[in-house]
């Protein structure tokens, strides 16, 4: 029991498993708030375009609902709701819009963060050259083609034979 409980501990406290469960949560609270906006906003303006009055200008009635002499409902009416439909297909474009800016402004921050690494890593080890602490990097002429990065197979080999070389030591 103990072995299990260790390995779901470990599993959840993976960062991908807790940004995920983020993700889920910031997801459905983000898709209270589009639909809201949906349905509040954009579905009575919607509704307007057609000139009828409120939703029924985008239903279509297949069967009226069947009323008894008390006025309950019998059967319930059949209806075909356009709007509805247009509602979730806006509220499904606004969602990926809004996440794909967010997911494109993230990406782009988390590229600026690595350039910003290398660089700050460039200029650590120019300081650490012009202080001689570090030898010279050797740049490649703009004349001279840069050499040809190793094959796996030679670099197998050169480290071959540092290996015997340490070993006759």
């Amino acid at each position: 029991m103990k072995k299990l409980f260790k390995e779901f501990k470990d599993f959840i406290s993976r960062g991908n498993v807790l940004d995920l469960a983020v993700g889920m949560i910031i997801g459905g609270a983000f898709t209270a708030i589009i639909t809201a906006l949906v349905t509040g906003i954009l579905k009575p303006l919607i509704n307007m375009i057609p000139g009828a009055d409120g939703t029924s200008a985008l239903q279509l009635v297949l069967r009226d609902a069947v009323v008894n002499a008390e006025g309950a409902t019998v059967v319930e009416a059949v209806v075909l709701d356009f709007g509805a439909v247009i509602s979730a297909i806006i509220t499904f474009l606004i969602t990926a819009l809004v996440l794909f800016i967010i997911i494109k402004v993230i990406n782009t921050a988390q590229k600026k963060a690595e350039e910003a690494k290398v660089a700050a890593k460039k200029a650590y080890e120019d300081k650490l050259i012009s202080e001689g602490k570090l030898p010279p990097r050797e740049e490649p002429k703009a004349d001279e083609p840069a050499a040809p990065a190793p094959t796996q197979e030679e670099l197998l080999a050169e480290i071959r034979d540092i290996l015997a070389s340490q070993n006759k030591k």
